[in-house]
C-alpha cells in the first residue's frame, strides 16, 4: 500500500512541477516579453510572490519520493524512477543556480522606472533557464508515469 501511494505522488509532484512550469513558458514568458521592462519588472515580482515555498518543496519532494522508489517493484521501474529523480533533481539545480539569481536581482530594483546602472534585460537569460527545467520536468513525468505503469 505505501508503494502505490509513493506512485501516485511521484506522478502528482512531476505532473504539478511540468504542468506549472509548462504553464509559465506557454503563457506567462510572451506575456512578460511583450511588457515594457518597468512594467515586467513589476508583473516579475508579483508572479513570483505565491512561488516559494510551494515548487522548491514539490520539485524536491518529488525528487526524495523517486529515490524511495528506486528500489522497490521490477529492475525496469528502478530505473526508471533513478532517472526521474536525477531529473527533478536537474530541475531544483536549474532553479536554485540559475533562474532564482535572476529572481532576487529584479526584485532587487526598487523603482522599475529608474533601472540601476548596468541593467540588462534577464528575461532572454531567464526563459533559457526555464526551458530547460521545464524540458527536464517534462521529461521527469514521462518517467514516472512510465514506471508507474510498469512497477
Amino acid at each position: 500500500m505505501a508503494v502505490e501511494v509513493l506512485r501516485v505522488l511521484a506522478t502528482l509532484g512531476s505532473g504539478i512541477t511540468a504542468g506549472v512550469l509548462f504553464a509559465v513558458a506557454l503563457s506567462v514568458l510572451p506575456a512578460l516579453f511583450a511588457m515594457p521592462t518597468g512594467t515586467y519588472i513589476y508583473a516579475h515580482k508579483l508572479l513570483g510572490r505565491h512561488w516559494d515555498p510551494v515548487m522548491p518543496a514539490t520539485v524536491l519532494g518529488t525528487t526524495v519520493v523517486d529515490a524511495a522508489l528506486c528500489p522497490t517493484g521490477p529492475s525496469s521501474a528502478r530505473g526508471l524512477y533513478v532517472a526521474a529523480a536525477v531529473l527533478m533533481l536537474g530541475v531544483s539545480a536549474v532553479s536554485h543556480l540559475c533562474n532564482v539569481p535572476i529572481n532576487r536581482r529584479v526584485k532587487a530594483v526598487q523603482d522599475p522606472k529608474v533601472l540601476p546602472d548596468g541593467w540588462t534585460d534577464p528575461r532572454p537569460t531567464w526563459r533559457r533557464w526555464h526551458l530547460l527545467r521545464t524540458a527536464l520536468a517534462v521529461a521527469g513525468l514521462a518517467l514516472n508515469g512510465l514506471a508507474a505503469t510498469l512497477h
